[in-house]
């Protein structure tokens, strides 16, 4: 009788799985078991190779239904080619799927070319920068390609060398049992290049530290949060390697006047309670630095908002234009003198329900409320 675990139980998925369940469960435990992530330990090796024996047979359909039918004993004794029979290709069929989890021949490295990595900036401007645009000059230090050696880490007269161990690939081939498993090279560290007489100002690298001066055109119309990408300006790649990205992001100081909502500015100017009651006008900034005149009716409830058209932030890459919002706050007044509290107080004497028409049917409502549960 076979002592072999259930290649369902070692996927741990249940028999109704289908390919993309039995797809997800393989590259979760091969990740976890793989023993370039568990390195000396043979446990983990055993358990990756039932993994990989398991997921081989009921990915194919065929192999699964004898699997379903005979079990274990569909693969012993000749009987359609078990876990000794999968072939001369076993290694390739995972190859794709090793490349997703662990990264193997992604491309990042050719011939010792190593991308280098992208960089981030943070950048503050002000809500009138993001108005009009500005052209900004940032410095950031960064890595850059040597000049000494031109980026190839060798010291000037020699070259680098094809990695003996991988033959200048950059990667091994190992075989674990019945599969073959492609890992890095350990002696190039997957570059596929040796150098034996490194550069002095890089230390082989092909690489030094530098600080650079850019010139980034930020354009009219950005938000906070906004991100510029500038292509190729990042850190130097290793050994002549191409270089990263630069990404810049903006963020939006604070204003005295203004609070954004995505194109529209909205500004609250207190008014006096006379102003509110009687009418009046009166001039606001905008954001282009000019005045506009607001008029206030007779009458003017607090919170009552004007809108001033096309006095707003462009939008970003397009021809148009927000709006502005001038919200009134009506300010009560403080700090009385005698003279004030007594008009204000005779004021009260003559005021009747069209005066003050909202509290007073406020008011009514109320007393009516309580009429009503008595």
């Amino acid at each position: 009788m076979s002592t072999k675990r259930c290649y369902y139980e070692t996927l741990e998925v249940e028999r109704s799985a289908d390919d993309s369940v039995l797809k997800t469960a393989f590259r979760k435990l091969a990740m976890k078991w793989h023993p370039d992530k568990n390195p000396g330990d043979q446990t983990s090796e055993i358990r990756f190779k039932e993994i990989n024996e398991a997921y081989e047979v009921l990915k194919d359909p065929h192999k699964r239904a004898a699997y379903d039918r005979f079990g274990h004993a569909a693969f012993e004794q000749g009987m359609g080619g078990g876990a000794h029979g999968f072939g001369n290709d076993f290694g390739s069929a995972f190859s794709d799927i090793f490349e997703g989890i662990f990264g193997m021949a992604s491309g990042r490295r050719s011939g010792g070319r190593e991308r280098g990595a992208d960089l981030r900036y943070n950048m503050e401007i002000t809500l009138e920068e993001a108005f009009s645009g500005k052209t900004a000059q940032v410095h950031i230090p960064t890595s850059v390609t040597c000049e000494a050696c031109s980026g190839t880490g060798a010291k000037a007269g020699s070259k680098p060398k094809a990695c003996a161990m991988c033959g200048g690939v950059g990667r091994i081939r190992q075989a674990q049992g019945f599969f073959q498993v492609e890992r890095t090279c350990p002696g190039c560290h997957g570059r596929g290049q040796t150098i034996e007489d490194p550069c002095t100002a890089c230390s082989g690298s092909g690489r030094v530290l530098r600080e650079r001066s850019l010139s980034v055109n930020i354009p009219a119309g950005v938000e906070d949060g906004t991100r510029i990408r500038l292509a190729g300006e990042g850190e130097a790649g290793v050994r002549g390697g191409p270089p990263g990205d630069l990404y810049i992001f903006l963020s939006l100081s604070p204003h005295d006047f203004f609070q954004r909502d995505g194109a529209d500015l909205h500004c609250r100017v207190p008014v006096s309670m006379v102003t509110a009651a009687l009418g009046g006008e009166f001039d606001v900034p905008t954001i282009e630095r000019t005045k506009s005149k607001v008029k206030v009716p007779a009458g003017t409830q607090s919170g009552r908002r004007f809108r001033i058209a096309s006095k707003g932030m462009p939008v970003l890459r397009s021809r148009q234009v927000g709006d502005m919002y001038v919200q009134v706050v009506v300010e009560t007044p403080q700090n009385l003198t005698k003279k004030q509290k007594e008009l204000l107080a005779e004021f009260e004497k003559l005021s009747s329900d069209e005066t003050q028409p909202e509290a007073e049917g406020f008011f009514a409502r109320v007393k009516d409320f309580f009429g009503a549960r008595a």
